[in-house]
């Protein structure tokens, strides 16, 4: 059976995007209160045994990095992936958040959407979900940076994945890195276009 880490993923309650449905699901996160299977901050990553996951699933996480960490994370990716494996990314898509802010005239207070948490001010997609951070006093569910599809892509390449594919949509960046080439199988998984 196929291994995915979902890093940073709070909680296995919190469930993976289909594709993921027949692998095994492993949580790492920082915080222990959800019972995640490896306590670990993911800058530390590389500290840990290499080459265990077919895929890192990494969803609205690395932006709780400073920038100057992002690489410290990403390379850690890779250590944890076996070859042929992938990292799964999902971000908050500053440049369409900041698009819309100007387009509808909106402050840094006003809401920019709503979510099944509650309404979502634009200040909280820059900085941190300000309701969460007030409510559990920790500070490391605060953004610590932020993405445009550009700067992830750049990211990712500097990190030493070897190919990406990239969309936009729903005010998030989604990235599929590959530490080599993709197979048959997860290309046919994630629909992905031959090269």
């Amino acid at each position: 059976m196929k291994k995915v880490l979902n890093v940073g993923g709070n909680n296995k309650a919190i469930p993976l995007p289909p594709p993921y449905a027949e692998f095994e699901h492993l949580l790492l996160d920082i915080d222990p209160k959800g019972s995640p299977d490896i306590v670990c901050d993911a800058r530390n990553l590389a500290t840990l045994e290499g080459g265990q996951f077919d895929a890192i699933y990494c969803s609205h996480n690395l932006e709780h990095y400073f920038r100057h960490d992002v690489q410290k994370v990403l390379s850690g990716f890779l250590h944890m992936l076996k070859d042929s494996g992938f990292a799964h990314i999902r971000v908050p898509d500053i440049h369409e958040v900041m698009r819309i802010t100007i387009e509808k005239g909106l402050d840094i207070d006003d809401v920019l959407y709503q979510s099944r948490a509650g309404p979502i001010m634009v200040l909280d997609v820059l900085y941190g979900y300000s309701v969460e951070i007030e409510r559990s006093g920790q500070e490391f569910f605060a953004h610590k940076t932020g993405f445009t599809q550009k700067s992830l892509l750049k990211a990712l390449q500097q990190a030493g994945f070897s190919k990406i594919y990239s969309t936009t949509g729903n005010l998030e960046v989604t990235a599929l890195a590959f530490k080599g080439m993709p197979d048959d199988a997860t290309r046919t998984l994630f629909n992905l276009a031959p090269d």
